[in-house]
């Protein structure tokens, strides 16, 4: 009797499992998570005139550091690039629109197929931007392209790409000191796990696509900040550096989180066990001290 009541508290907890891991987030609290980030964001970019003289300083610094350690790639990249049009408009694109698209396409597959995933990956993607935002605020710096003097050229304006931030109207809506750390970089980072997790359900053909997209996502995005003049070579490591420590913390939180709940049910399910046990007129310790007793009769003495 002991057992069967063991094994239907199981399968009550497996079933109670399963329909969590289902249930999709509601709809109403992924609006206003981005509702809130638009917001910050828009509170940042408010705050960057106040912020240029500083953003050019760190800026100039970050260059000299480059060039200290002989890692500054952004220039002859970005005036070989500037010199191929066609390519300068392919990359620019990408770099404007490839950041929304897949991440937020990622973002919405993974709240309607993946709901026993989507909260701890959406919770990393939203510290991402929390931890970028914070630096945007405390340490801002001017991306490559505003450093007059240093020869670089902005490949996006010139290449007139679609849906540009950094002319015309939309210009104003962003915030133009915001290089570290590459929020590009971090999102696709974020993009490559992702694809990384949803292949590990998929056949060994599509699981090493998927895996390939999520690299080359990330070569080609770390290649068209550097070269359009957008980013340094810091910007895109603190990007990476931003990302991994975002799905360390939101993955292990959610893990922790569990581990908590499971400890905290398991005196309510021994309870629950030794009362059925005691209605049923059978207590699992009084069977173990009695090394005489067993289930199919008494032994005679």
């Amino acid at each position: 009797m002991a057992a069967s009541s063991i094994t239907e508290e199981k399968l009550t907890k497996s079933k109670i499992a399963k329909s969590q891991a289902t249930r999709r987030d509601p709809l109403w609290r992924q609006a206003l998570a981005i509702a809130w980030l638009c917001w910050l964001y828009d509170m940042l970019t408010n705050l960057a005139p106040t912020r240029r003289a500083a953003a050019l300083a760190h800026a100039h610094a970050m260059v000299r550091l480059e060039r200290g350690l002989d890692l500054a790639p952004e220039l002859a990249l970005n005036r070989w690039l500037a010199g191929e049009h066609t390519l300068a408009l392919i990359l620019s694109d990408y770099y404007d629109n490839a950041h929304f698209v897949v991440t937020l396409g990622l973002l919405g597959w993974l709240w309607w197929r993946r709901p026993d995933v989507y909260v701890p990956l959406r919770n990393a993607l939203v510290l991402t931007n929390l931890i970028a935002f914070a630096v945007f605020l405390l340490y801002p710096v001017a991306p490559p392209r505003m450093l007059v003097g240093e020869g670089f050229t902005d490949v996006v304006a010139t290449s007139h790409a679609f849906g540009s931030w950094h002319t015309g109207s939309l210009a104003a809506d962003a915030d133009q000191y915001a290089a570290m750390p590459s929020l590009h970089i971090a999102w696709a980072s974020w993009c490559a796990y992702v694809l990384w997790r949803l292949s590990e359900r998929a056949a060994p053909r599509w699981r090493r696509l998927l895996r390939t997209l999520g690299v080359l996502h990330v070569a080609v995005t770390a290649f068209a900040v550097l070269a359009t003049g957008n980013h340094y070579l810091l910007d895109v490591l603190a990007g990476f550096a931003t990302a991994a420590l975002s799905l360390c913390v939101a993955t292990g939180f959610r893990t922790g989180i569990r581990a908590l709940r499971n400890r905290a049910s398991e005196p309510v399910s021994n309870v629950t066990n030794l009362s059925r046990s005691a209605a049923q007129g059978t207590m699992p310790h009084q069977v173990a001290a009695d090394p005489r007793s067993r289930l199919d009769g008494p032994v005679a003495g």
